[in-house]
């Protein structure tokens, strides 16, 4: 076995490898080996460190040293003075992984982001080389696998995960045992499907967990396979994930090399195999039966249930689907136990849940947190709050199916039933935070037109009925909204909820209808004094020149491309907001801050 005296990890997520920690490892690998250190130090790309705001990082043990922002100059730096000299470089380090007073590093888990986080889904994110089998396998990795095809009996499996009380976590928040017992009694061929269509505006969970731990994803469908009586299993997974596909087939071909998948596995008999395939980055892929149309072959819509898939699902045969984040947690219930998983959580939201929080965050990536922790800790706590001390407005959760939760809200526990019953939901976890800056009109606007752009047409409700909501709402968003527009909005919306045919029909009205529930005041607004509280919807702004800060540079009317700017030289100027076309050339130009927009 080899030793090295220091490790060094580089983030080989997506986030930092589009900031070049490539680069960054391909220059630490020059460098080692010109001062002669390949021999002593080893280096190693993992997945997603989580801390996506800090990329690109790099951590260096065994001190724990973690580099944020780190550039390709910077590399030079960390060899020359920490891997040669022993000094760790103070200026590159993360702002809360050392000591003030000290300049003492702290362990990750003493660090904000991570104190409060509990990682099962993410255990080996950022920990191991995702491309390198002996890692997982050095981390307990198929031991859960092992201990399934010789020691458990099917049923000893379902009843496991069932106790365990794991819901699933690609949005519906099903009992996963449950969705694997009714796939058990049938006989003939059966397939066991992966769900990594993530395709919530802002979400990354999966994508994450299979750049940073694919194998834990293959263990846990052969474990489904197991248990259900399947053979044959498939993940899809979108094209736009060219990280997660090449890591994908990476770790299939060593699983095959090892003897982890195909036939005979640890000498029992049991056989399972996993194909790959592509999506074309459709949304409504993301539904079950979309996504089993999409596999075969045919058009990606969702075909009427019953029968569910679980009697007869992709090529007619009975299949069970779980999302990525929902497999990644099966080894280590089957290793730990129903009782230990259950011991984190609530009464009904069993374990720890993924999320993606992004938007007007501070530390923005990665976190996961027991269910139950409330919306507070996930932003301030871990989140770190708003950027410039900007104060925070809404949060929304579940993507275009989910719903906007105001400050009031803060202290919500996050679970499957409480978020329901605040008018939102967990979905797959995607976690968008909104400041004072953002109008919620407009954020309802941006969530319907991305469902009407992405609805497969098949069903009236959908197709026709969330394109007339976003009529509505771009009319109010350009001044022209009358009374009666809410509740149109809302008659509306509650049709498209009981009639549509599929999941992203009946819950693509959910952000108008919290948007409304929660910031009425702002509908209010726009309809009846024609004016945008937020001052982002273009057609109700009105830019204003504060005749105290103004110096009469005429900077601002020189630059107006219809001159509705007038005023005499070292005179406070004017702006006419009858020929004032909003485009905002005047605020961009003026130096003194004299100019606002309402």
């Amino acid at each position: 076995m080899e030793l090295f005296r220091s490790t060094i990890l580089v983030c080989g997520g997506t986030g930092c490898t589009s900031s070049g920690s490539m680069k960054l490892y391909e220059r630490f690998e020059q460098l080692l080996a010109e001062n002669g250190l390949d021999k002593e130090i080893k280096l190693v790309r993992t997945g997603c460190f989580g801390l996506c705001a800090a990329g690109p990082v790099v951590i260096v043990y065994p001190e724990g040293a973690f580099y944020s922002h780190v550039k390709l100059e910077d590399v030079d730096e960390i060899v020359s003075e920490h891997l040669v000299k022993g000094r760790v470089v103070q200026r590159l380090l993360y702002k809360d992984s050392a000591d003030e007073e000290t300049r003492k590093i702290k362990p990750l888990d003493e660090i904000n982001f991570y104190g409060k986080q509990k990682r099962v889904a993410l255990r080996n994110c950022g920990v191991i080389d995702p491309e390198n089998i002996d890692e997982y396998i050095a981390f307990n990795g198929y031991k859960a696998l092992a201990k399934v095809l010789t020691e458990m009996s099917r049923e000893d499996v379902v009843d496991t995960v069932l106790k365990s009380g794991l819901r699933g976590r690609g949005g519906g928040g099903f009992p996963t045992g449950l969705k694997w017992k009714f796939a058990m009694p049938s006989t003939g061929k059966k397939y066991v499907c992966c769900n990594a269509d993530e395709g919530d505006p802002g979400a990354f969970m999966d994508r994450s967990v299979l750049e940073g731990d694919p194998h834990c994803v293959l263990e846990a469908m052969a474990i489904a396979g197991y248990a259900i009586g399947s053979d044959e299993g498939y993940i899809y997974v979108r094209a736009e994930y060219p990280i997660a596909v090449k890591r994908l087939e990476i770790a299939i071909e060593q699983a095959h090399e090892y003897g982890l998948l195909g036939n005979n596995i640890f000498g029992t008999g049991f056989n399972f195999d996993v194909h790959i395939r592509l999506g074309a980055g459709a949304f409504v892929c993301g539904e079950e039966t979309a996504l089993m149309n999409s596999i075969e072959g045919m058009r990606g819509e969702p075909r009427p249930r019953p029968p569910f898939p679980a009697v007869k699902g992709l090529f007619g045969k009975p299949t069970i689907l779980n999302n990525v984040e929902t497999y990644a947690n099966i080894a280590q219930i089957i290793l730990n136990g129903a009782d230990w998983f259950a011991s984190m959580g609530t009464e009904k939201s069993k374990g720890t849940k993924v999320f993606a929080l992004g938007g007007k965050i501070n530390n923005a990536g990665l976190v996961e947190v027991p269910m139950g922790t409330s919306l507070r800790e996930i932003i301030y706590d871990i989140g770190g709050g708003c950027p410039n001390g900007k104060a925070f407005k809404a949060v929304q959760t579940g993507g275009p199916s989910g719903g906007c939760l105001p400050a009031s809200m803060l202290d919500t526990p996050i679970d499957y039933d409480n978020l329901i019953a605040a008018g939102s939901m967990m979905g797959s976890g995607g976690m968008i935070v909104m400041d004072e800056d953002n109008c919620m009109v407009d954020i309802a606007r941006f969530f319907l037109d991305f469902t009407v752009d992405e609805s497969c047409g098949k069903c009236t409700p959908c197709r026709v009925g969330t394109r007339r909501m976003l009529d509505i709402l771009n009319r109010i968003c350009d001044g022209k909204g009358e009374d009666g527009d809410i509740e149109r909005l809302e008659d509306l919306a509650q049709s498209i909820k009981a009639s549509a045919l599929c999941g992203l029909g009946q819950t693509a009205p959910n952000p108008v209808l919290s948007t409304i529930r929660q910031f009425r005041n702002e509908y209010e607004a726009h309809i009846y004094e024609k004016r945008c509280p937020a001052g982002v919807c273009k057609h109700l702004l009105q830019f204003h020149i504060d005749p105290e800060k103004c110096k009469g540079c005429t900077l601002c009317a020189r630059n107006c491309p219809v001159n509705a700017i007038s005023g005499a030289v070292r005179q406070p100027h004017t702006i006419d907001q009858s020929k004032c076309l909003k485009c905002g050339a005047c605020m961009e130009k003026c130096k003194f801050g004299a100019i606002s927009k309402k």
